[in-house]
């Protein structure tokens, strides 16, 4: 789905007898947002909800909505020190974004942009705004020379974790997602926060909506699990040997 179609699908979804709204992904959370302060919404993101304007503030969210966030952009430098534990010789990463969602984006770029820094790297920023640029993407980060690949946190990338497993694998770049998807599809790693659990915390919200609590005395929940997943199947088709630190971090290991 487009953003650009947003507004419209919105628009049409609440002129039905709507009484809770709640579905996933920063877009979406301001563009229902943007279209509606009276029926309340229940959305998981992974960016901060005040910073993107989502909410007046953690505590008390003070209007329609409340949000669960996911770890997902905050830990962008963790993926990449992953990779570096992984890749000690690799001078150069890249990161691939949404061009088109700038509240994941922009955030995502400086974080791992200071990371890089700190690690005495270079960070090369792959911009995509839709799956047709994917292929383009790739030859672009083989063209710079990045050793190794984070993958954004936008749905566009998550929602086609499996083609980018596969264009890692074939291009063999160590990539890594937030997205366990992309390892079970082939992909080398996946490190980031239980998304189940934070569709756990928004179904609770919406239950407790739908008794007649208010959205806005309901504070912001950060899901805080952590998950590391290694698929070593490809890292030995990537002629990688994985630390036996990060193989104990796992809470998977794919053989």
């Amino acid at each position: 789905m487009l953003s650009s179609q947003l507004p419209a699908l919105i628009a049409e979804l609440i002129r039905y007898p709507v009484v809770v709204l709640a579905a996933t992904g920063t877009s979406v959370a301001l563009a229902a947002k943007a279209a509606n302060t009276a029926i309340p919404i229940v959305f998981t993101s992974a960016a901060d909800p005040v910073e993107v304007g989502l909410v007046e503030n953690l505590a008390r969210p003070g209007s329609n909505i409340t949000v669960t966030t996911q770890l997902h952009v905050e830990l962008g430098a963790k993926k990449l020190e992953l990779l570096r534990e992984l890749l000690p010789a690799v001078t150069t990463m890249a990161l691939l974004i949404n061009r088109n969602n700038p509240a994941l984006a922009d955030p995502e770029t400086r974080n791992l942009t200071a990371a890089a820094r700190v690690l005495g790297m270079r960070l090369e920023i792959i911009e995509v705004a839709s799956e047709r640029d994917f292929d383009k993407a790739f030859a672009k980060l083989i063209e710079l020379g990045a050793g190794g690949l984070v993958i954004g946190t936008d749905q566009l990338l998550l929602g086609q974790s499996e083609k980018l497993a596969a264009l890692a694998l074939h291009h063999a770049i160590p990539a890594v997602s937030v997205d366990r998807k992309f390892v079970t599809a082939g992909g080398l790693m996946s490190y980031g926060g239980d998304v189940a659990d934070a569709y756990r915390l928004a179904g609770v919200y919406t239950g407790r909506i739908l008794k007649g609590e208010k959205p806005a005395d309901l504070p912001v929940q950060q899901a805080t699990k952590v998950e590391l997943h290694i698929n070593l199947k490809t890292a030995k088709a990537l002629s990688l040997t994985v630390p036996t630190g990060l193989l104990l971090r796992a809470i998977e290991v794919i053989e």
